[in-house]
């Protein structure tokens, strides 16, 4: 059968996949869509019925939703390729273009928020307007806030970098939290603010990560052409760059930097500190770190893979596949720039369990008697930095909370993919398992950093779900409130005896 190089793209990734077999069984409590279906393909044409056609392989990667689960890297690389190159060649629906862009969603929507959530609410003119935009009638749509993000922080004077001493955050927002719950970003700042933190909210586009699943490779290319040198110019001034959303940490850890430490500039720069140091990997490697890690000091969860033994014995040459070099989506990018601003992105959790390990952060009582049902989403566990707010929380006074999941567990939403018309039931299948687990832990909350899971979980149950830096930042003003409380009543209580 004769492929172009799309199919081709996608019957290659199926060769490997179908050779190593692993996934058949460690995938096969996951939620996805992705290998399954690439296994029966693979089964139906060895047993002799219809082979795999070019439609079967541009459906079977249109499956995959980047979660990051699957163990190996070059796979969902090589996915990611060849959903591109469908795109490249046959495009996108013209819905899809519409959607993927959140941030022109975000504004837009927020321009008329009375006038979208009324269109939204009505059960005729809503389903309508779904449809008309390429969503499911049947999803449900946050509400968009009346007063903008960006406004409150003008008004804060957060938009504007500072000389502060002491620790500087330049808080990456993501558009979720921007357009659509702006309570979590304010929180975020709250809580940064009340453990000594300066927050800085810097301009930012779209992490990439809706485009990049889509496949629209240039428009991805021109998100992060317009966000690195923003926030590497934040790093050079001191801030650690912080977001509450673990898919822009993630897409910043470590789908933007992937492969950088294999790029030609980056392994020079070895050889050549190899010279200087006399050959001492462990001379190398401090090198290496400090130029990394400045000016602040502190770096991500992502740091060792740039700075590990092995990779600087790599680039000296000394392994088998020395030459495979940066073939990661984004190695036409800076190779440097990428690293610096990898290792200098936290996800909200990772940098408040760093101030609590150097005593730092004072958590307060926990001022609600609900019981909590955490869950760390895909993005998360993807970062290798286990489940911070977890630890977090659980230290938090008089927190009632437990862990709820399967080691696998996803909501299923995919980003925007649930949105889609197409893909909705499937979304829904994905999330029902970790649903009905939730349901059996017979939470009075649910608790998760991902915004898309608070939006999914929303679609499938009942029960009120917050962003842990909420829970937070509401025990914080809890003990402002009951401290202003106490000092109103021993004033009154002093003047009345005089």
């Amino acid at each position: 059968m004769s492929f172009d190089k799309p199919e081709l793209l996608a019957r290659t990734v199926m060769t490997t996949c179908v050779n190593c077999e692993q996934c058949r069984e460690l995938m096969e409590d996951a939620p996805c869509q992705y290998f399954p279906r690439l296994f029966h393909l693979a089964d139906r044409a060895k047993s002799g019925g219809r082979p795999v056609s070019g439609q079967d392989l541009a459906e079977l990667v249109d499956l995959c939703n980047a979660c990051g689960q699957c163990p190996c890297r070059p796979v969902q690389s090589d996915i990611r390729k060849a959903k591109d190159a469908f795109v490249e060649r046959d495009g996108l629906p013209l819905a899809t273009r519409f959607i993927e862009n959140v941030q022109l969603v975000g504004r837009l929507c927020g321009t008329f928020p009375s006038l979208v959530d009324a269109v939204m609410k009505n059960p005729l003119l809503g389903r309508l307007a779904r449809r008309v935009v390429g969503v499911h009638p049947d999803r449900k749509m946050p509400s968009f806030p009346r007063d903008r993000l960006a406004r409150w922080v003008a008004r804060r004077g957060l938009d504007r970098p500072t000389q502060a001493e002491g620790r500087k955050v330049a808080y990456f927002v993501g558009c979720t939290a921007r357009y659509m719950f702006p309570e979590v970003a304010k929180a975020t700042i709250e809580v940064l603010e009340k453990n000594g933190v300066t927050v800085y909210v810097p301009d930012q586009k779209c992490c990439g990560m809706p485009t990049y699943l889509e496949g629209d490779k240039p428009f991805t290319l021109d998100l992060v052409a317009a966000n690195l040198p923003i926030l590497q110019q934040c790093v050079e001034d001191g801030y650690d760059i912080v977001t509450a959303c673990p898919t822009c940490s993630f897409m910043f850890k470590s789908v933007l930097a992937r492969d950088a430490q294999f790029s030609p500039a980056y392994r020079d720069r070895i050889r050549a500190l190899a010279v200087e140091c006399g050959g001492d990997t462990g001379d190398i490697a401090e090198v290496l770190t400090a130029e990394v890690s400045g000016p602040s000091g502190r770096t991500s969860s992502v740091a060792s893979e740039f700075l590990a033994p092995w990779v600087i014995n790599y680039n000296l040459g000394l392994h088998a596949e020395a030459d495979r070099g940066d073939v990661g989506y984004f190695a036409g990018r800076d190779a440097f720039q990428r690293i610096k601003v990898a290792a200098h992105v936290f996800e909200l959790g990772e940098y408040l369990g760093i101030l609590d390990r150097e005593g730092a952060l004072r958590l307060p009582p926990m001022d609600s008697p609900q019981k909590l049902a955490y869950f760390a989403p895909c993005h998360l566990r993807e970062q290798n930095m286990g489940r911070p707010w977890l630890r977090l929380l659980e230290k938090a006074p008089q927190a009632d909370l437990s862990p709820v999941g399967q080691p696998m567990d996803c909501c299923g939403l995919g980003g925007i993919m649930g949105f889609k018309t197409d893909f909705h039931a499937a979304s829904l299948a994905m999330g029902r398992g970790l649903v009905d687990r939730i349901g059996e832990a017979a939470p009075d909350r649910i608790v998760t950093e991902c915004l898309a899971c608070r939006m999914q979980f929303t679609q499938m149950q009942e029960k009120p779900v917050s962003h842990p830096v909420e829970l937070l930042a509401q025990a914080y003003r809890a003990e402002d409130d009951g401290r202003v409380a106490g000092e109103a009543g021993c004033r009154a209580k002093s003047g009345g005896g005089s």
